[in-house]
Parts: structure tokens; sequence; C-alpha cells
């Protein structure tokens, strides 16, 4: 059935994309920063499945871990480019060290995994490159506008790289970019009480393992760009369209994220999780 890659698996959403993809009959490669994690999700997944450390910052380090792929799978069919890191708060708060260090995860990462996985797709002629972004790469959240920024460079390079494919000539490798809402992972789960998140929180907040089978579920229907739920993904861009109208009423936007943030904390506490 081919083999996949998923960075960023150890937990969340990567760990649930990982489970689903291994449903399908695919060898699953769960790479993670922290390889204790990774490892663990591969033993709840049971074999085939196997982990390794990945630090998707080192392009060799990404080209390293394909070549495991297809050593231990025979191929590789699939890479998800799962890996992220959030930071909020006002943009002059953040020092040189995050600003890099932020691009380097959530941007960098995502073209270095995406150029590793086409090396061995554009030679078989085949596979599906599948960038995890976020509604934040679909409009400018204020309170993570450094992740957003991050997030608009990583879907400008999947629908450019895709472009970049078709017009090469391969017709049967698939690059798409998912930008699902807020989702109750351990990325956003402390925080609550961060009025600077409080944007994460102003949708639907969904829980990873309904998203995870959307996210295989591109395997069957290839799609440049998956916005989940879709009716957010309307709504993102229909502000973003209109900068001006955003601005002026984003005082009552935050203020009804921050109601609906709080909200989602007294639920939580009280044992009703997404």
């Amino acid at each position: 059935m081919g083999a996949a890659l998923v960075t960023g698996a150890g937990r969340g959403l990567g760990l649930e994309i990982a489970r689903a993809l291994a449903a399908r009959g695919l060898t699953v490669h769960l790479t993670d920063v922290d390889p204790d994690a990774a490892e663990a999700g591969a033993r709840e997944l049971g074999p085939p499945a196997f982990a390794s450390a990945l630090d998707v910052r080192d392009p060799e380090a990404c080209r390293a871990a394909a070549a495991l792929t297809v050593e231990r799978g025979g191929s590789l069919d699939v890479w998800v480019n799962n890996a992220g890191i959030l930071v909020t708060g006002h943009v002059w708060e953040h020092d040189p060290e995050t600003r890099r260090g932020v691009f380097e995860v959530n941007t960098l990462g995502t073209i270095n995994g995406t150029l590793v996985a086409l090396e061995l797709m554009r030679a078989a002629g085949r596979g599906h490159v599948v960038n995890v972004v976020s509604l934040a790469g679909l409009g400018a959240p204020p309170g993570e506008a450094l992740y957003s920024a991050t997030k608009h460079g990583a879907i400008a390079f999947s629908l450019g790289t895709l472009a970049d494919l078709r017009r090469a000539g391969f017709k049967e490798i698939h690059v798409s970019a998912v930008c699902p809402d807020g989702i109750w992972t351990p990325m956003i789960s402390d925080r609550l009480d961060d009025p600077d998140a409080a944007p994460s929180f102003s949708g639907r907040l969904l829980r990873a393992q309904e998203v995870a089978p959307k996210v295989a579920g591109l395997l069957d229907h290839p799609r440049p760009v998956l916005a989940i739920p879709r009716w957010r993904g309307l709504f993102v861009r229909f502000f973003d369209a209109f900068p001006g109208l955003t601005i002026r009423i984003l005082p009552l936007w935050l203020a009804d994220a921050r109601r609906r943030q709080r909200r989602w904390k007294r639920r939580i506490e009280a044992g009703k999780l997404p």
C-alpha cells in the first residue's frame, strides 16, 4: 500500500494523521523533535509503523528520514508536514530569536520536507505532499500575526510548488494545504487564559480525531486547499478581501473571540472536552 512520513507526529493532530494513514494500510513513519513521543506513538499504532527523531529545520535530517522511510516501507508515497509552533502577542514583543525560530519550523520546515519528498516523488512520478497550514494562513489574526505570517509563507509555497509541478509535466504528484480552524491539541490547550490566542477559539474548536480523516481523504480526492470546516475558510477569506472593513469591526470580533475563549475554558474545566 505504500509508505508515509508524518512530521510532528508524537502527539495531537500529527499522531491522529499517522493513525488515519495507518488505517489505510500505509506503513507510517512517525517523526518528531521529541523522539520519545514519536516512539510512543509508533508503539500505539503497532507494526509496521515506526518512529525516529526529526528536526524539520535541518534539510539533511529530512533527507535521511525520507531515505529511512523508503528503506523500511519500500517507497515514499505521502509526506505530511505537520510540525509547527505557535507564539502569540503583539508583533513587537517577539525577540529576533523567537521570530527566526518560528519561521524556521513553520515555513522553512515545510519547505525542507516538501523539497526532500519531491526528490523521491519526481523520480517515481507520483506522490502526495500534505502541508498542515491553518486558517491563520488565509487571514491575519491579531495576537497571532507572527504565526500567521509563517503560515502565509507555507501556503504560498504549497500552491506555487503545485503549479511548478504541473508546468513541469508532473500530473500525478499532488500538494495540498490543509487549513483547519482551532484544534484542541497541546498547541493551544495551555492558552485558555491567553487573550492573544483568542482567535484560535473564535470559531468551532475541532478535535484532532475529526480533522485527521479529512486529511487522509485528500489521498482519494486531492485538493490544493482544504479549509476545515469549509464555511470558516470562506468566512476568513471574505474578511481578508476587505481589510478596511476587518479593521473597523476588529474590536467587536475580538470581544466575541475572547468571550468564546472564556466559555471554552468553563466547559473544559467542567470536564466537557471538545
